[in-house]
């Protein structure tokens, strides 16, 4: 009866901690994009669309946990986890995709994007916020056993690095015009993004199938 509880707890946690994402998401996504086409800058666009890729898994995730705190059925909250996960997974392919092509062509065609302070400050402020939620998410989701919340905790720290490299390059750009600075950083930043999208194929996989 405790462990019930416990866990029904844990849900509601996740389920407010999965609100926050979904709001904090619709600002940082339209505020990203927007300066991110005014200043005509690649990776901060492809922050924005991060933001958006991460926006569409919290809301299905909210959904997932908010069915699981109104005692939905068991058999019905499983095959979501199921197909949750598989969402995450390919979503953070289709990022590193995304990031890869945006980067190289960035490069190769010279493309100088304009100083943006409006992007300098959305990508402060998700470096300050999205670790503590990518920490809450992870905590939960091994007390409840989600792999899905898992994959969504680890967009949450993929947008946090990412806000990094936008951080970085659009500094980079507004205080010495390294206009290459942002496709070189966002490179870099790939290593660690293809390992978490590895791992979040492998938890997908793990699921158990229906019977």
């Amino acid at each position: 009866m405790a462990a019930d509880t416990a866990r029904a707890d844990d849900v509601r946690w996740g389920v407010r901690l999965e609100a926050f994402t979904v709001v904090w998401m619709v600002i940082e996504a339209g505020v990203a994009l927007g300066a991110g086409i005014v200043a005509g800058s690649i990776l901060l666009t492809a922050f924005g669309l991060d933001s958006v890729i991460e926006l569409v898994s919290g809301s299905i995730l909210l959904w997932r946990l908010q069915m699981e705190a109104n005692d939905g059925d068991a058999e019905q909250v499983e095959a979501t986890e199921r197909k949750v996960a598989w969402f995450v997974a390919v979503t953070l392919a289709l990022l590193c995709v995304y990031v890869v092509v945006s980067a190289i062509l960035g490069l190769a065609m010279h493309m100088e994007p304009g100083t943006s302070l409006v992007g300098i400050g959305i990508s402060l402020a998700a470096v300050l916020v999205m670790p503590y939620l990518a920490w809450g998410k992870r905590r939960i989701a091994g007390r409840i056993d989600s792999d899905a919340l898992r994959g969504d905790a680890a967009e949450s720290i993929t947008c946090a690095y990412m806000a990094g490299t936008v951080l970085v390059g659009l500094v980079l750009n507004a205080l010495l015009g390294w206009w290459w600075a942002e496709d070189v950083a966002v490179l870099v930043f790939l290593s660690w993004l293809f390992g978490e999208t590895r791992e979040a194929f492998n938890e997908a996989r793990e699921r158990p199938d229906d019977d």
